[in-house]
């Protein structure tokens, strides 16, 4: 099982994004979230309110996932980052039944 954390510059985008992923049975689910963001983009120190998606999905799922989240940003060069998590057996039972 994996989380994929990707900011997104607004809400809209992130459900716009979660909605195309859960269609496409890639993610089993979604949750999204303000943030607070500080980061370096371009030599400058950018302080920035975000909005985190963060899904749900398989490990075999993670390539596919990457790439759709990749087309649909608005990001110049968008975080879509992979974490390997375990959750309770009948939660990652229910989650590989979601996702192709």
């Amino acid at each position: 099982m994996i989380l994929v954390y990707t900011p997104c510059a607004d809400e809209e985008e992130a459900h716009n994004i979660a909605e195309a992923l859960l269609k496409d049975k890639l993610i089993a689910c979604a949750n999204i979230f303000p943030i607070k963001s500080l980061y370096w983009w371009k030599g400058d120190l950018q302080d920035d309110n975000e909005v985190v998606l963060l899904a749900k999905t398989t490990d075999k799922s993670w390539e596919r996932v990457k790439k759709k989240i990749i087309g649909m940003h608005s990001y110049e060069c968008p975080c879509v980052m992979k974490m390997k998590v375990e959750a309770n057996k009948e939660y990652e039972t229910w989650m590989g039944k979601q996702v192709k």
